[in-house]
Parts: C-alpha cells; sequence; structure tokens
C-alpha cells in the first residue's frame, strides 16, 4: 500500500514537472501575455481536462515554477552568504551575490515578469501561498544579510532585499535585446550605454548596501 502510494505520488511529481518544463520553456520565449493555459498544456503533452489535475490557471503554474526556482537560488545564496566573513568587505558581498544569480539563469528569465502575473489573474488563495513562502525564505536570507552585516538588521534588511530585487529584474530584463538596439549598441557613440549585466548589478549591489548601512 505504502510503495503503491509512492509510485502514484512519484508519476504525479514527473508530471507536474513535465508541465513547469513546458511553461518555462514558453514563458521565455514568448512572454507572459502570449502564453496561455491551453498552449502549456500543448507544449507539455497534455489535454486541458488533464492539466485540470494539476493547476487551475496559467497564474498558478507561473508562480509554482517561479516559486521552485527561486528556492534553488534561495538555498544557493545563502550557502554562498554562511561562508563570508562579519564585515566583509562590500566587494567580496557584492560579488558572492551576483555569483549566486549567475548560476541561476532560470530564476534570471522568470524575475522581470513576476508582476506582470501577480497583477494578473491570480487568486487570494494562490497569492497567500505564495507569498508566504517567499517571505519565509526572505526572513531566513536578511538574518544572513544581519550576520554578515550587524548594522543591516530587521527592516534595513529588507530594504537592501527590496532594493537588490529591482536592481537585478531591471539589469536582467536589459540584457534582452532587439536585432535594432543590438546593432546600436555596436555603434562608437553608445558602447557605454551597452548593458553588462554581471558589471551593473554588482556595482548596484554595492551602491546598496553603502547606502543601507549608511540610512
Amino acid at each position: 500500500m505504502n510503495w503503491q502510494r509512492a509510485r502514484t505520488d512519484e508519476k504525479r511529481n514527473e508530471r507536474k514537472e513535465s508541465i513547469y518544463k513546458a511553461a518555462f520553456a514558453l514563458f521565455k520565449n514568448n512572454g507572459y501575455d502570449k502564453v496561455s493555459f491551453n498552449g502549456i498544456a500543448a507544449e507539455a503533452g497534455f489535454t486541458k481536462s488533464n492539466m485540470y489535475r494539476y493547476f487551475t490557471s496559467k497564474e498558478e503554474i507561473f508562480l509554482n515554477v517561479f516559486a521552485e526556482l527561486f528556492e534553488k537560488w534561495f538555498e544557493d545564496c545563502t550557502g554562498r552568504l554562511h561562508k563570508l566573513e562579519q564585515n566583509e568587505e562590500v566587494e567580496v558581498f557584492a560579488k558572492a551575490w551576483v555569483d549566486s544569480l549567475m548560476s541561476h539563469s532560470q530564476f534570471l528569465d522568470l524575475t522581470p515578469l513576476l508582476f506582470i502575473s501577480l497583477e494578473k489573474n491570480s487568486s487570494f488563495e494562490q497569492l497567500l501561498e505564495f507569498k508566504r513562502k517567499s517571505m519565509s525564505l526572505l526572513y531566513e536570507m536578511s538574518n544572513d544579510i544581519g550576520r554578515v552585516y550587524p548594522d543591516i538588521q530587521g527592516e534595513k534588511a529588507f530594504k537592501f532585499l527590496t532594493l537588490s530585487y529591482a536592481a537585478m529584474a531591471n539589469s536582467w530584463a536589459a540584457t534582452t535585446q532587439s536585432e535594432a538596439l543590438t546593432k546600436i549598441y555596436q555603434q562608437a557613440e553608445f558602447q557605454i550605454l551597452k548593458p553588462n549585466f554581471e558589471k551593473d548589478l554588482t556595482t548596484s549591489i554595492e551602491i546598496i548596501i553603502r547606502g543601507v548601512k549608511a540610512s
């Protein structure tokens, strides 16, 4: 009986993973608004009725995919923060932070779409579950930041998280360029404006840390 239940649960998880992979590919390639629940079902090889056994909307799928990617990045990032000394050099902290993000490109790909999803048709229950899980992880991360920088605690730590998230989303979104924009940045007069995610975000994190510490 227990073995049969385990096999059933494993199969269900495999099917959910297939849906996650299909949804991620569509969200990344087409943007949020151009992806439909039926489109995800077709990409994953499911009928619409079968999809409803697992999810009720594309918003729910997106939040689940994002939550899984966010948790993977969180585990990596906090692992790196645990290796830092108290009052670590800001440059060292910023590098560890950005390196963790660079290792999770799928999380970065969906980050700019998060608030588009939240502003659409997600139900109260779906958002509540997502927000509670996010807050739990962010609280743990704020404690890790406070260990590294004792003068960045509580509200200050969450301020850093809010500002760094905004900087990360904007910097990563800027890396997606049209053919015309790519040609523009190839011109000598516009080279200074060409986005460099790793460099730009590292500089932003350093500025944010110093600003929060001084506030």
